[in-house]
């Protein structure tokens, strides 16, 4: 028979192998964010190059309707999509380049903006001053370091790294796109190979359902930012603003990603207003925004893509501020289908159905 001793000493070795197992799993989560962050070119450029295939596979579906064999659909998709790229690269880009030309025009009017709230700034900073300063207090002398300003090249230099990856990973996105298309069956027959037999169904199943929901999330993301797009250049060029079309476009867009998007979406018009919008207009513009961004997050965007993406606002809210912490501005594009394919995932392990559970509305 146990005596109380043994009990005692049974309960402490247990205790002592959970903590050890939290502490390995802390570990192993912090390796695993630390490993996400320094592959930060290769997961965005292979995250980004899967979207684009899940874009454009119904085309290549479609031609291997008629006939046509894969890697060829794959290859005209492909090549369609990069003309279009940069199409759109050429014509947007001319129009930022007018924008930003046009936007000094309005210089005194925002610094007159900024110098009413910098005096009263100043004023506060001086109250402030007089009641914390004391008149017996010695002053002493700052050390100032004189640095000489770095020139064209030193700019170049310092950001050639950056630039240098970016465009690395933008070469092989065309190349990584093809091969998604042109050996998807046999991509998808692997993964599911990866599993033992017993587990090969709900693998089967759980990839099925991630490659749905992703299917809905673009075409959901895709139409909701062309409305958003539609009716925001319309309210701006109603109001006068000037490249509303360019503005409306990229405001709309801005405007379908969850919580943040809204802040995104209103920067472009009230920027672009400048000189042209008095505060009916502003309210307009905010009102017109605010609603747009309330209306096809929580009405139309659930509705297109169905229940596989019904997410909790506080579960997306953090997984925007995670991704965009580790990848930056494309981690707030990949943060909804990431944290959605998390859920799926979640919900066919029971272990984790909990968080699934928790992720989900």
């Amino acid at each position: 028979m146990a005596t109380a001793a043994d009990l005692e000493e049974a309960e402490i070795l247990h205790a002592s192998i959970k903590a050890g197992s939290v502490a390995q799993i802390v570990v192993a989560a912090v390796a695993v964010i630390g490993l996400l962050y320094v592959l930060k070119i290769v997961a965005v450029t292979a995250l980004t190059a899967m979207l684009l295939a899940f874009m454009l596979e119904p085309v290549v579906y479609g031609l291997s309707r008629i006939h046509i064999p894969r890697p060829v659909g794959a290859l005209f998709s492909v090549v369609m999509m990069l003309a279009l790229a940069a199409g759109l690269t050429h014509f947007f880009y001319g129009r930022a380049v007018d924008f930003s030309t046009e936007l000094p025009k309005y210089s005194g009017k925002i610094h007159a903006a900024i110098g009413t709230f910098q005096t009263q700034t100043d004023k506060i900073e001086e109250s402030a001053r007089s009641v914390m300063a004391s008149s017996k207090a010695e002053k002493r002398p700052l050390p100032v370091e004189i640095r000489d300003s770095p020139g064209l090249s030193g700019v170049i230099s310092a950001g050639s790294g950056t630039l240098g990856d970016v465009l690395l990973a933008v070469s092989f996105m065309p190349f990584l796109v093809y091969f998604m298309l042109s050996w998807k069956d046999h991509a998808h027959s692997a993964t599911v190979r990866l599993f033992p037999k017993e587990h090969r169904l709900a693998a089967h199943r759980t990839v099925g359902r991630i490659s749905a929901m992703i299917r809905r999330f673009i075409v959901g993301s895709v139409l909701v930012g062309l409305a958003n797009a539609v009716i925001s250049s319309v309210v701006f060029w109603r109001l006068g603003i000037p490249y509303f079309y360019f503005l409306g476009t990229i405001s709309g867009f801005a405007s379908s990603i969850p919580s943040l998007g809204v802040f995104l979406a209103l920067l472009p018009p009230l920027a672009g207003g400048i000189g042209v919008l008095d505060k009916t207009g502003i309210l307009i513009v905010v009102i017109a925004v605010v609603g747009l961004h309330i209306v096809s997050i929580n009405v139309i965007f659930p509705q297109v893509v169905g229940k596989q993406l019904r997410l909790n606002p506080l579960a997306v809210t953090l997984a925007l501020l995670f991704w965009a912490w580790i990848w930056g501005a494309m981690g707030l594009l990949l943060a909804v289908p990431l944290v959605a394919a998390t859920k799926i995932i979640c919900d066919y392990i029971d272990s984790l159905r909990g968080l699934g559970a928790w992720l989900g509305d």
